[in-house]
């Protein structure tokens, strides 16, 4: 084969892992918001050089742009392969990628090429692959049987999914994709959002990892998780998925929470300015005795006020509307909220295929 090589994404998707580097040259805001899983950034042009050269390529004209663009790229080049690359041996096989798959990764590939490695070139480049998964994310859903774990907030359907994964059943825990707990108190302190492109990515990345032969677990999400939209297709076909129904005496709730939401116990601040989101829906009146419970301290008593008041009643009107085989879904009776409960249950389920 000749180097560099110019393939499809089809036909590096099957070798992807045999592959010692994937390497996305796009500047650093165009990786961040999306890429190739396991890709490293190694930007061309970085995102302040990609505005000089645009702004040259307008303001002065295309030759004297693409002069300071080859004096750029080429100096990139040349500190990416001697700090990254440098004491990699004649095998090592990169993949190389950009936007549209021209002249920035044509840039690498080339002198990669040049210097005797058998790099690849993605035809097409970041714009081929969105492509690719958009399709994918239509279709791969279809393939999978899914159960789906139900419940009211604090029953611990994050935990049990947790341990699931643990114990090596395919998980799909949608959440810790979106960094979002799925409520209005659900933002992460020290971590935000991905852009909607990566959770998909993210998404994509499981399924296309999954045996179809086995079943798939889920929590009863609904169509966002925080800011993020889980794929229609996707959504659909959970929905109509068999469910299993956590049930959790509420001191036991409250206690879960209380464990997962640690950063609001020692936070009230942080707590009262998210309570404020349910002033359009409980009033003005009912968020503000909220508020000073939670000034007060008193937080066993707002969490137990607030899935009374809010949580169960949101729960139990949207279950039975958005779940369709909710009615008939096995119970899963936890006493406790112990390690060896969810263990325990986590492999009844496991082990019934």
């Amino acid at each position: 084969m000749k180097y560099p090589a110019l393939l499809s994404f089809q036909e590096v998707l099957p070798q992807l892992k045999q592959f010692d580097a994937i390497i996305d040259v796009r500047s650093q805001s165009e990786f961040a918001e999306d890429h190739i899983p396991g890709a490293i950034n190694c930007p061309v042009l970085d995102d302040a050089q990609r505005v000089q050269v645009g702004t040259m390529y307008k303001q002065v004209n295309a030759f004297e742009a693409k002069k300071l663009g080859a004096v750029l790229v080429g100096r990139n080049i040349a500190s990416h392969i001697e700090t990254l690359f440098l004491d990699k041996p004649r095998e090592w096989t990169p993949l190389v990628y950009c936007w549209r798959g021209g002249n920035r990764s044509g840039a690498m590939a080339h002198v990669m090429a040049k210097i005797g490695w058998p790099v690849v070139q993605l035809d097409g480049g970041y714009q081929t692959y969105r492509r690719y998964v958009n399709a994918s994310l239509a279709e791969l859903p279809q393939r999978f049987r899914f159960k789906v774990i139900c419940g009211p907030t604090g029953s611990g359907k994050s935990r049990l999914l947790q341990v699931l994964a643990q114990q090596g059943a395919q998980v799909l825990d949608l959440e810790q994709m979106a960094a979002h707990r799925g409520s209005v108190l659900g933002n992460l302190p020290a971590e935000l959002q991905p852009s909607q492109k990566t959770f998909e990515t993210r998404i994509w990345d499981s399924l296309q990892r999954f045996d179809p032969q086995y079943p798939v677990f889920v929590e009863s999400e609904s169509k966002k998780v925080g800011n993020l939209r889980v794929p229609e297709v996707l959504m659909e076909i959970v929905r109509g998925s068999p469910c299993f129904a956590v049930a959790l005496s509420r001191p036991d709730r409250v206690r879960l929470l209380l464990e997962d939401y640690a950063h609001f116990v020692t936070d009230p601040a942080l707590l009262n300015t998210q309570l404020a989101c349910l002033t359009y829906v409980h009033g003005r009146e009912k968020v503000a005795y909220w508020q000073q419970l939670s000034s007060s301290g008193r937080i066993e008593e707002l969490v137990d006020e607030l899935l009374l008041k809010h949580y169960d009643p949101a729960y139990g009107q949207s279950i039975k509307r958005n779940f369709d085989q909710f009615s008939e879904a096995q119970i899963l009776d936890l006493p406790d909220i112990s390690d060896s409960t969810f263990q325990r249950v986590a492999r009844q389920l496991h082990q019934d295929k």
